[in-house]
């Protein structure tokens, strides 16, 4: 029997520990510490995306135009209700983009940043020919469709695509073979289908002469595929689980077909290989109909999709590669000794040393520890309050005004040395359900509801406070994180205004994504700050939304479990590491105890132990 070593040169590495890189892809090793033989292989696999931003209002979660990349799609348009929204996908979260000149269900092709839409039907279920193109900023009308329908789909580039099938009146009783090419300019009709449908998915990026349509409702639903060539349809092999309303990826020779129904919603993935549709052991973890064509075969992504039992954002990626991508999400942390809300916290603090103070009902002087486990209770506050401003760690923390649960709104300070709570000197100000952040020597507080300092910065330098720079709008209820001299303002009472503090002035940058939110917790760094909960002015109701903010532009990460305001919070100096306490749960237990932990997006090498099975 040869050897690896007289077959290949080589031998077997030992190893104390496994690799780590995906380079090591394909190599065996033994590791000397679990006594096994070792390599790195390649898999498919579903992880959670974060939340799409109108996921906290439920509109256009479906039927909507879906097209790009993983780290370049847009979503846009759809109903449940009827939406002209587009949101942009970076392949970490979403962000606001330009509003559709129609509110309504749509599909197409193209890119990001150079799309096609192109029929639906609008509000109160009007079946339209209307082509808008995008640029990645705004929607411009384009000429239309030669045949007005809904539920088409198509393939392609903004000036090389081609749209297909669909319906004439939305129903299973006119479904069309249509098939229209486009140049950038106008539509000229080609040969048809073979088979008639509807909500059917679709393959085939950046060609116009390469698309592959499969699935959909020819009453009943099919598992129909078929290949174009630029100039006609030819029928290939099925797809293994006939399916509506599916999603696709990937191109004619590489592809996959995910989700849909059958009549039930499905879960199943399956790829093509040129010829014949395999079924995957990748299955989404929530099963589910939409019509997204982003990505390709090795790296896909769902959105949307009719399920309201999917807390967090109707959103998937699919990912065939040497490494393993774990999101970005929220679990379950140990409980507070004491129910509250209106809670301050040390936000300088890092996930697993966290300091909570103070909060409702009423007003408290209770403080505790966090250790990355479990509360543990502390020393007392000298003064209880509540709607305090927090800054600091758990080891030197910062507690400044608030509000004493009667008549009297409070400007005094206290610091924390990691055992007990010392008075320090005074504010300028009384300042209620202010925002704060960075360290007990050099500390930041603003706005609240008290006048005259609901616009104004005051420093702290750990023995005094001085007045800073005016803020261009006043409010209160708001959340804020970053330093004493590059901080971050953000929501606020009916605002979504955001607010950069340069250590001397503010200046006004992009609005919160999730709306007018008021009574977030926040933490991290100007640059990778966190911003979470609250309760969303605007709808009303509290929120699960949570936001990443790299310093120019906020977009969606995983979202909480528990809707709740007036939470305590801190990432400390990051935005992948969180921690969410306390707070007021509406139509719940109302004052909450219970902790949330955040942790971002992972990737790891997929280490596999070799068997003799």
């Amino acid at each position: 029997m040869s050897t690896l070593k007289e077959l290949y040169g080589k031998t077997v590495k030992v190893v104390s520990t496994d690799p780590t890189d995906a380079g090591a892809e394909g190599q065996i090793w033994y590791n000397s510490t679990s006594g096994t033989f070792k390599s790195v292989v390649a898999s498919g696999a579903w992880s959670s995306g974060s939340a799409m931003i109108r996921n906290t209002s439920t509109a256009g979660a479906n039927h909507a135009l879906g097209v790009g990349i993983q780290t370049a799609a847009i979503y846009a348009g759809g109903y449940s209700p009827y939406t002209n929204k587009t949101e942009h996908y970076n392949g970490t979260g979403w962000s606001s983009g330009g509003d559709m000149n129609l509110t309504r269900i749509t599909s197409g092709f193209g890119t990001s940043t150079a799309a096609v839409a192109a029929g639906g039907i609008t509000f109160p279920g009007v079946v339209g020919n209307q082509a808008e193109e995008y640029n990645g900023t705004a929607w411009t009308t384009g000429n239309a469709l030669g045949t007005a329908r809904a539920y088409g789909t198509g393939s392609g580039i903004l000036t090389a695509g081609v749209f297909f099938g669909g319906s004439t009146n939305g129903g299973d009783d006119a479904t069309v073979g249509n098939t229209e090419e486009y140049d950038g300019t106008s539509w000229s009709e080609q040969n048809d289908l073979n088979s008639a449908r509807k909500m059917l998915g679709a393959a085939g990026k950046g060609s116009q002469t390469a698309a592959l349509a499969f699935g959909g409702d020819i009453a009943p639903i099919t598992g129909n595929t078929e290949a174009y060539d630029g100039t006609s349809w030819t029928e290939v092999n099925n797809l293994n689980t006939a399916r509506e309303n599916l999603g696709g990826a990937g191109d004619q020779t590489s592809a996959l077909a995910f989700g849909g129904v059958t009549p039930t919603a499905s879960a199943a993935t399956e790829s093509w290989d040129g010829s014949s549709w395999s079924t995957s052991p990748a299955t989404l973890a929530n099963a589910r109909d939409s019509q997204p064509t982003i990505g390709t075969s090795t790296s896909a992504l769902m959105v949307g999709g009719p399920n309201p039992s999917f807390p967090g954002g109707w959103v998937e990626e699919y990912n065939f590669s040497a490494t393993v991508t774990t999101g970005a999400a929220w679990s379950s942390g140990g409980n507070m000794g004491t129910a509250r809300y209106k809670i301050a916290s040390a936000n300088a603090a890092p996930q697993d040393a966290a300091l909570g103070f103070g909060g409702a009902p009423g007003a408290l002087d209770l403080s505790e520890e966090y250790n990355g486990t479990s509360w543990s209770e502390g020393n007392n506050l000298n003064t209880a309050t509540r709607g305090a401003v927090g800054a600091g760690t758990q080891t030197a923390g910062l507690r400044a005004g608030g509000f004493d649960g009667g008549p009297a709104e409070q400007d005094n300070t206290e610091e924390y040395d990691g055992t007990s709570w010392t008075s320090g000197n005074n504010m300028p100000a009384n300042m209620r359900l202010g925002a704060g952040c960075g360290t007990q020597t050099a500390g930041l507080a603003f706005g609240g509801l008290s006048s005259p300092l609901n616009d104004k910065a005051v420093e702290y330098d750990g023995t005094n406070w001085t007045v800073g720079g005016t803020m261009n709008t006043g409010r209160y209820y708001m959340a804020g994180f970053g330093i004493q001299t590059a901080a971050v303002a953000a929501g606020g009472n009916s605002k979504d205004d955001t607010e950069e503090y340069n250590g001397t002035s503010w200046t006004s940058v992009n609005d919160v994504t999730s709306g007018n939110t008021q009574g977030a917790a926040a933490g991290g760094i100007l640059t990778a700050g966190l911003f979470f909960g609250g309760t969303r002015t605007s709808i009303p109701a509290n929120t699960t939304i949570t936001l990443n903010y790299d310093g120019t532009n906020w977009s969606t990460t995983a979202s909480m479990a528990t809707a709740r305001q007036a939470l305590g919070g801190t990432s400390g100096g990051s935005s992948t590491a969180g921690l969410g306490f306390g707070g007021y749960v509406s139509g719940g237990p109302g004052v909450a105890n219970n902790t949330e932990e955040y942790n971002g997006e992972t990737t790891a090498v997929n280490v596999k132990t070799l068997t003799t099975s």
